[in-house]
């Protein structure tokens, strides 16, 4: 059975279906048929964060994230005709339909498959990880044991699963314990280098301590106590895009109010909702930094990322957001260190 076989939906399922399907296929498309196989579309990656930033609902049907207009060929498809397809347009594949538009095979562009990243990834894993006491008195937070690795080993190696090896690593805290561990990052088949702070410049100010080498492409920074399935790929490929200055990852939270909420004007009730559900977009904790906006922060000048990404705003520059629908977990409690034994398992191991 072809690899594009198991990644079929019907029209009757759900854009969630279609995140379950795109995540446990690693084919990168999903083909949506109706009856008898008829294509009716595609669903990528960026068709659903298209989707969740339009505010569009999960479990609703497929046919409202869809892309009904895809790229296709015909059974009596030129070779040449094809092959120029996938190279100047870059898509990784193209559905090949019969007379009666029923999906019959997928060809595939095998240069898109398998790439090597060069830029760096800054990983930020200084800080004290006060509220995971005792668990970090003489342990830094990213180097807790999650299953049987270090937290920050897990981030490398997901890194590593999608084409990344260029690793730097900030630090302070009990910094000896996290070099010891990883060394040069050999081990793991990665180039691992460090930047200590002696002090703590914030999310973002341990930035201007890189050396000139990590600024000469566009970089992912992430913080070390994060767990997360997240399509690096994909952010970069977004953020090159849209040219962005700064591009930082989101995820949908929303909470309900325990109570009727009461909307009036002058004294008078113009509606009555009952526990309403407030939604919002907050930052994941995942960055994608140009050249120049790395290397607009001071030497050893303090600056956290929410005020790094304010100042290219007021600059005018565009600062891209990247939905999230992947796995993601922070680190930052002890019922959430918990919950990650419980996840770790059946999703990263």
């Amino acid at each position: 059975m072809s690899a594009w076989s198991n990644s079929i939906l019907s029209d009757k399922s759900t854009t969630r279906d279609a995140i379950e399907l795109l995540e446990r296929s690693k084919f990168g498309t999903v083909f949506v048929v109706g009856d008898n196989s008829q294509l009716i579309g595609t669903i990528t990656d960026g068709d659903v964060r298209r989707s969740i930033m339009k505010g569009i609902g999960l479990d609703v049907n497929i046919l409202n994230t869809v892309n009904t207009s895809p790229i296709v060929v015909y059974q009596d498809y030129n070779q040449d005709e094809i092959k120029g397809k996938l190279k100047d347009l870059s898509i990784k594949h193209i559905p090949v339909l019969d007379g009666d538009s029923r999906l019959i095979d997928v060809v595939g562009n095998p240069q898109l498959h398998d790439k090597v990243y060069d830029n760096p990834i800054f990983l930020m894993a200084g800080g004290f990880g006060t509220r995971l006491r005792p668990l970090t008195n003489d342990t830094p937070k990213p180097m807790l044991h999650v299953g049987d690795r270090p937290i920050l080993e897990t981030i490398i190696l997901e890194f590593k699963k999608q084409g990344f090896w260029n690793f730097y690593i900030s630090t302070h805290y009990l910094h000896e314990k996290i070099k010891h561990h990883f060394h040069n990052g050999e081990k793991l088949g990665v180039s691992i280098k460090y930047v200590h702070e002696d002090e703590p410049l914030g999310t973002a100010g341990a930035l201007s301590l890189l050396p000139d080498e990590a600024k000469k492409m566009p970089l992912i920074l992430m913080n070390g106590d994060l767990l997360t399935k997240a399509n690096f790929e994909k952010m970069l490929d977004f953020h090159n895009k849209n040219n962005c200055s700064a591009t930082t990852c989101v995820r949908e939270y929303d909470f309900q109010v325990p109570f009727g909420v009461v909307e009036s004007q002058n004294y008078k009730v113009r509606k009555i909702v009952e526990k309403p559900i407030h939604k919002f977009f907050v930052n994941a904790g995942i960055y994608v930094l140009s050249i120049n906006t790395v290397k607009s922060i001071r030497q050893h000048q303090q600056l956290d990322m929410p005020d790094l990404l304010n100042l290219e705003i007021e600059k005018g520059h565009g600062v891209g957001s990247f939905p999230l629908h992947e796995y993601w977990l922070d680190i930052g409690r002890v019922d959430e260190f918990n919950q990650a034994q419980k996840d770790i398992k059946g999703i990263f191991l």
